[in-house]
């Protein structure tokens, strides 16, 4: 059957016949969304053409950026979509065997402040393409944003005199986020002399590439994962990971939990709670590392070590 012409009739069946929520519903159909796009980029056009690896493969993709929840919940829509199909249209069913397992939340990997100034000092600024590229994760790791929400900031959103920006976030629900003192310089030359260089055509966007289009999520990515190559790092730093040493340094340095919940716009003070269990993790390794005690007890294996020989 035709994706798109599926989507439709199960919308509809879901909304009248299965008796889900409208929470439910909408989230359901929020993630086949993102599985149509993820399938359409791969050439699907038709449900029969569908595969269980091609299912797998987008669940592991999406597993890098969600919640193992919300990795849960998209499995089941996929598999709710996927057994109407067999039913109404007796169509094989490729997400038989898809099994998605809840699991406790990893931590967020995040980078050292040593690494962040390595990665924002490896721009050349005299060159425009890498200045945009630099203002970007400048802004990304700078003020906490998602990398949809930089990509998307209009100029009447950015006050550079009084240092805030005013950003659209999910569900289109507006927060204020500050800039910091030291990124205001670095946006301002941006605006004001290296965007007139790009500008070929108005645009209401705050950042543009060199033919005044859009950035795009894929860049931004794709410039972080040549600079993992380039600097030698290991952690695979993507714009979430930006966001992740944001939130990670902003408590380190005494910002309260509530704080970081409003400009990280988290819905849920739960989610922002992840980076306190960071803050534990690591006191934790100082006290393993760096109590008495601990060093007396290496001390003693050492000596016994010692007269042994």
């Amino acid at each position: 059957m035709e994706l798109d012409a599926a989507l439709k009739e199960y919308a509809v069946h879901i909304q009248i016949n299965q008796g889900k929520s409208q929470r439910t519903v909408a989230s359901y159909l929020q993630d086949l969304k993102q599985y149509a796009a993820y399938l359409k980029k791969h050439d699907i056009h038709d449900t029969k053409d569908i595969s269980y690896s091609l299912i797998e493969h987008f669940i592991a993709a999406q597993s890098a950026e969600k919640s193992s929840s919300s990795i849960v919940r998209m499995a089941a829509s996929i598999r709710s979509f996927h057994q109407d199909l067999a039913f109404m249209y007796n169509e094989k069913d490729p997400s038989l065997n898809l099994e998605v397992h809840k699991h406790s939340e990893a931590l967020p990997i995040y980078c050292t402040i040593d690494e962040i100034n390595m990665l924002m000092s490896s721009f050349d600024d005299t060159d425009p393409n890498q200045y945009l590229d630099h203002t970007i994760l400048e802004t990304i790791y700078g003020c906490g944003l998602r990398v949809s929400e930089v990509v998307s900031l209009t100029l009447s959103r950015v006050d550079l005199d009084s240092g805030k920006i005013r950003v659209l976030g999910k569900g289109d629900k507006e927060r204020i986020v500050p800039i910091p003192q030291g990124s205001i310089p670095l946006l301002k030359y941006w605006r004001d002399t290296v965007r007139p260089i790009f500008l070929k055509n108005r645009s209401p966007l705050f950042f543009i590439n060199r033919f005044s289009r859009p950035i795009t999520p894929r860049h931004v990515e794709l410039v972080l994962k040549n600079k993992d190559v380039e600097l030698g790092f290991k952690k695979h730093i993507t714009p979430h990971k930006l966001r992740h040493s944001y939130a990670t340094h902003m408590l380190q340095g005494g910002a309260d939990l509530r704080t970081i919940q409003e400009i990280l716009g988290h819905a849920n003070i739960q989610t922002t709670e992840i980076y306190t269990h960071i803050q534990n993790q690591e006191m934790f390794h100082s006290y393993q590392k760096y109590h008495p005690g601990e060093s007396l007890q290496k001390l003693e294996i050492l000596q016994k070590k010692e007269t042994k020989k």
